[in-house]
C-alpha cells in the first residue's frame, strides 16, 4: 500500500527530529553531560526545520560529533524531504502516480517541468556544488582559524547559509566579522541563492550555459521571484540603514552600518545569522525585520515564510483593483484566480497561526517583553532563527510551543498544497446572491 506524499513528508520530518534528538542526547555529543530531552528536541526541530533558534550555545555546548549531527539535520531539512523522497523512489525504480508527479512538479517547479528525474538530480548537484564553492571561498577568508577548525567552520557555515538555517559554531554568530566585506558577501550570496528556489536556480544555470539566451525567456515565476526578492532586500536595507544611522544606541562606523544593515536585511529573509546584537537595533528596524521574516524566501527553496510569490500576487491584486482592472496581471501575464486564492490563504492562515501561538506565549511568559516574544514566534514560524536572546529563558512548555511553531512553519505550506490538490470538484447548491456593506 503506497503512502501519500504528504504522509511521507510529515513522517520523514518527525522521524528525523526523533533520531536527531536521540543522537544529541548521547553523552559524547555534548561537552557538559547529556542534553535535556526538551532541549534536544528543540535543537533537532530547529535544525530539521532549518530555523536556527537555539537553547544552548552550538559552539561551546556540543562536541564535534554533536555539531556534525546538527549539520546533517539542517542539510536534510534544507534540501527538503520532497527531494529525498523523490530521489529515493527513483533509485528504487518506483514509478510515480499522476497525483504524486503533479505535487512534486508543483512544489519544485511551476508545473511546467516535465522530467522529474532530471529535476531531482539537478537539485542535488546544484545544492552540493554551491555549498562546496561557498565553503572554499569562506575557507580562503577565515585566516584567523587554522587546521581542522578552519575547514569545518567553512563547510558548516556554507551549508548553514545556503540552507537558510542560521546555525553557527561561533558563539556570537558573525558579530566578529561584521566589518569583513568578503565573508559577509559570500554568506549573503549563499543565503540569497538558497532562498530563490530550485526552479529559479535551474533557470539561472540554463542561462549561464546559454540554453536560455535572453532574460525575457525566464518563466513568470522566476521574474516575480527576482523582482520581489530584490525589492525586499534593498527596501529593507534602505530603511534599516536610515534607522540605524539615526539610532543613538548604534555607535558603529558609517561603512560598518552599511554592511550590517544590508546583511540583516538579507538574513531576515529566513537565514538567521546576525552580525550585530539585535537588542541595539531601533524599534523601526525590528519592525522591518518582522515583515521580512513574515514574507520569507521563495517557493521550492530552503527558506520559509509566506513566500515572495504570495506577497507579489497579493500586491498585484491590490494594484489591479486600484487601477480599476478586473484581471490581475504581472509581467504582461494574467494570474489565475486559484493562484490568487492560494496567495491570500497563505497570508491569512500564516497570520492567524502566528497570532494564536503569540497569544499562548504571552500567557505562558507574562514577565517577558511583548516585542521580544513576537519577534521569537515570527522567527520560528518563518524558520528564520533570529532572536533577541530570550530562547534559552523560555519555560519548557514555551519551548515546546516554539518547536511546534517551527514544525508547522516548515511543513505547513506543503501539506496545505497537497490537501488542496486532493479536493475533488463536486456539484454544490447555488444560493441567491445578496449584498453586505463593507468599509
Amino acid at each position: 500500500m503506497n503512502k501519500s506524499v504528504s504522509s511521507i513528508i510529515i513522517s520523514s520530518f518527525l522521524l528525523s527530529i526523533f533520531i536527531g534528538s536521540v543522537l544529541l542526547m548521547l553523552p559524547f555529543a555534548t561537552r557538559y553531560g547529556s542534553l535535556l530531552p526538551e532541549d534536544a528536541l528543540f535543537t533537532a526541530t530547529s535544525a530539521v526545520t532549518v530555523t536556527g533558534l537555539i537553547v544552548v550555545d552550538t559552539a561551546t555546548h556540543f562536541t564535534t560529533f554533536g555539531q556534525v549531527v546538527i549539520l546533517a539535520l539542517l542539510q536534510i531539512g534544507g534540501l527538503g524531504f520532497m527531494t529525498f523522497s523523490t530521489f529515493g523512489i527513483l533509485i528504487m525504480g518506483k514509478s510515480f502516480t499522476l497525483q504524486e508527479k503533479t505535487i512534486i512538479e508543483n512544489d519544485f517547479t511551476t508545473g511546467t517541468y516535465k522530467n522529474v528525474r532530471e529535476l531531482v538530480i539537478n537539485i542535488i548537484v546544484v545544492t552540493f556544488g554551491v555549498e562546496l564553492l561557498g565553503a572554499v571561498l569562506l575557507y580562503l577568508q577565515m585566516d584567523q582559524l587554522h587546521g581542522f577548525q578552519r575547514v569545518f567552520s567553512a563547510l558548516f557555515h556554507s551549508i548553514s547559509a545556503f540552507c537558510n538555517a542560521g546555525f553557527s559554531i561561533f558563539s556570537n554568530s558573525f558579530e566578529n566579522y561584521k566589518a569583513h566585506w568578503g565573508i559577509n558577501s559570500v554568506l549573503m550570496v549563499l543565503i540569497i541563492l538558497g532562498g530563490l528556489g530550485f526552479l529559479v536556480m535551474n533557470e539561472v544555470s540554463l542561462f549561464v550555459r546559454r540554453k536560455i539566451k535572453r532574460l525575457a525567456r525566464f518563466s513568470l515565476h522566476s521574474k516575480l521571484v527576482f523582482v520581489s526578492s530584490g525589492i525586499l532586500i534593498f527596501a529593507g536595507f534602505g530603511i534599516i540603514f536610515l534607522e540605524e544611522v539615526l539610532n543613538p544606541n548604534n555607535h558603529q562606523p558609517f561603512t560598518t552600518t552599511i554592511l550590517t544593515s544590508l546583511f540583516q536585511s538579507v538574513s531576515a529573509r529566513t537565514a538567521g545569522f546576525n552580525t550585530i546584537n539585535l537588542n541595539i537595533f531601533s524599534s523601526a528596524s525590528i519592525f522591518i525585520m518582522l515583515l521580512l521574516m513574515f514574507i520569507g524566501a521563495s517557493p521550492g527553496s530552503t527558506g520559509g515564510g509566506i513566500k515572495t510569490t504570495s506577497a507579489g500576487v497579493v500586491y498585484g491584486y491590490f494594484r489591479s483593483r486600484i487601477q480599476g482592472r478586473e484581471r490581475v496581471n504581472l509581467f504582461y501575464r494574467n494570474i489565475p484566480s486559484k493562484t490568487i486564492e492560494k496567495a491570500f490563504m497563505a497570508v491569512i492562515i500564516s497570520f492567524l497561526l502566528i497570532s494564536f501561538f503569540f497569544i499562548i506565549l504571552l500567557t505562558l511568559e507574562p514577565t517577558m517583553n511583548m516585542t521580544d516574544l513576537l519577534f521569537e514566534i515570527v522567527s520560528a514560524f518563518g524558520t528564520v532563527g533570529l532572536s533577541k536572546g530570550i530562547t534559552a529563558e523560555l519555560s519548557i512548555l514555551s519551548k515546546m510551543i516554539v518547536s511546534l511553531t517551527m514544525f508547522i512553519g516548515r511543513v505547513g505550506p506543503l501539506t496545505l498544497l497537497i490537501a488542496i490538490s486532493k479536493k475533488e470538484s463536486r456539484a454544490v447548491m447555488k444560493y441567491p446572491e445578496d449584498h453586505i456593506m463593507i468599509g
